[in-house]
């Protein structure tokens, strides 16, 4: 089999041969309801109300309208995700837009406030990307988070794990609060989107740090929600939330389109939308792989620290002591750098693990989960980034795909392993392989 794997402005070529491929795992179709402009007003006019619960019959679907949402309000925020993630907010907004003029809602009520987390404010290339048709109306009702600025936070207390709760002032400065977002699997949180707009999207940095480090939990992991402290933590700050809250949320297909929207009450839109990421994202595999090709595509190409998703997914379809190759440019570099000084000062995977036992830091979750894939097999990376960066994080550097599973192939033959198989995830941050079990 030939493939192309889109790396920065090229293609890499890649060629398994019939007899090593186990498959190609990628996003699973799924059939839209129309254009995304079509699905995105069906959302609107079809919202979702908790009373009817999480898992309700489409047709059963009667809450607030956005019009009646919006009525009464003055003062509109509209949480929108940052450059790092795949939502498409221009076509969002192209939805919201007219149905907030409609309901007497002028530019100058709304603040869109761009739930960055922990990351660093969005450049304004970014800004263009984020808001596409819409910069030269909304860029001036754009502000971005900032964690470190704890002036701009409301204190509203401890999750039942004990994380601080401190959330951006601005939310308490408006009438209405519009979440936007897009639902996916999440490899700690379950599933990205709905709660996680609030936390950590526009959460404190102590907040953001005390909430990861629930990530080092075994039952904090991609797919689950029940009993998964950093899904509870995000849960816990809801209540808190004195303005009412209006959901919009989309589920991409594997070409990075809108497949499906829900919109309504924040919770039983959130879980409506998790059961279609189930359906797209969840592929299931014959059996684990020995070596495992996983790509991180755009934007989540941006820094290594967005990119080890595709290590952690890849890595739940790899065979103890085979070879993760990850194709990303990284085209920011390492990311969040906490995790990667503790992974160069320590000796062994199993030294950062126990380095992150005595002493957490934000992005140190990052460090766990890479250390912990690195204690069982070899990782290879595709990227921008040296030979002597990857080593440091116990990657070895790879020039192409090709070339890495050309190593890889060898490495195999060493132990002893006459045919091994190779699987692709072309999606590697969003897709979550299922093994059959044996």
């Amino acid at each position: 089999m030939k493939l192309s794997i889109p790396y920065l402005d090229r293609q890499f070529p890649l060629e398994v041969s019939d007899e090593n491929l186990l498959g190609v795992a990628e996003p699973n179709d799924f059939r839209t309801a129309g254009s995304p402009a079509e699905i995105l007003g069906e959302a609107l006019a079809r919202p979702y109300s908790l009373v009817d619960g999480p898992f309700l019959a489409a047709e059963k679907r009667s809450g607030q309208s956005l019009t009646e949402f919006l009525r009464g309000g003055r003062r509109i925020l509209i949480i929108i995700n940052d450059a790092t993630r795949p939502t498409p907010t221009e076509a969002i907004l192209r939805a919201l837009i007219p149905a907030l003029e409609q309901g007497g809602i002028k530019t100058e009520d709304l603040t869109l406030l761009v739930a960055t987390g922990a990351h660093r404010k969005p450049t304004e290339e970014e800004y263009h990307q984020i808001l596409g048709t819409f910069y030269d109306k909304l860029r001036v009702r754009a502000v971005h988070h900032d964690a470190r600025k704890d002036e701009d936070m409301a204190d509203l207390g401890r999750t039942r794990n004990g994380t601080p709760i401190l959330l951006n002032k601005r939310l308490f400065e408006a009438d209405r609060i519009i979440a936007t977002g897009s639902v996916e699997p999440h490899y700690f949180g379950g599933f990205t989107g709905g709660r996680k707009a609030f936390l950590p999207g526009i959460a404190a940095f102590r907040t953001i740090e005390a909430n990861h480090k629930q990530a080092l939990s075994p039952s904090s992991r991609s797919l689950a929600l029940e009993g998964n402290p950093v899904h509870e933590d995000m849960m816990d700050a809801l209540p808190l939330i004195t303005a009412p809250i209006f959901s919009f949320m989309t589920v991409l297909n594997k070409d990075q389109q809108v497949a499906a929207a829900t919109a309504g009450d924040l919770l039983a839109s959130f879980y409506a939308a998790v059961e279609v990421a189930r359906k797209i994202f969840c592929v299931s595999i014959p059996t684990k792989a020995d070596i495992v090709v996983s790509v991180a595509k755009f934007p989540m190409d941006i820094d290594l620290y967005q990119s080890q998703k595709a290590i952690d997914n890849g890595a739940l379809a790899l065979k103890d002591g085979g070879t993760l190759i990850l194709v990303s440019s990284c085209r920011d570099g390492i990311g969040d750098e906490a995790y990667a000084r503790l992974m160069a000062q320590a000796a062994s995977p199993e030294d950062a693990l126990e380095r992150i036992r005595a002493g957490y830091q934000l992005g140190y979750h990052k460090a766990a989960k890479m250390a912990a894939v690195s204690g069982r097999a070899t990782i290879r990376a595709v990227a921008e980034l040296s030979a002597e960066q990857l080593k440091a994080l116990f990657i070895e550097k790879a020039c192409s795909p090709q070339e890495a599973l050309a190593r890889a192939f060898k490495a195999a033959g060493d132990r002893g392993i006459p045919c091994p198989k190779v699987l692709i995830l072309p999606d590697g941050c969003v897709t979550v392989p299922e093994p059959a079990l044996p």
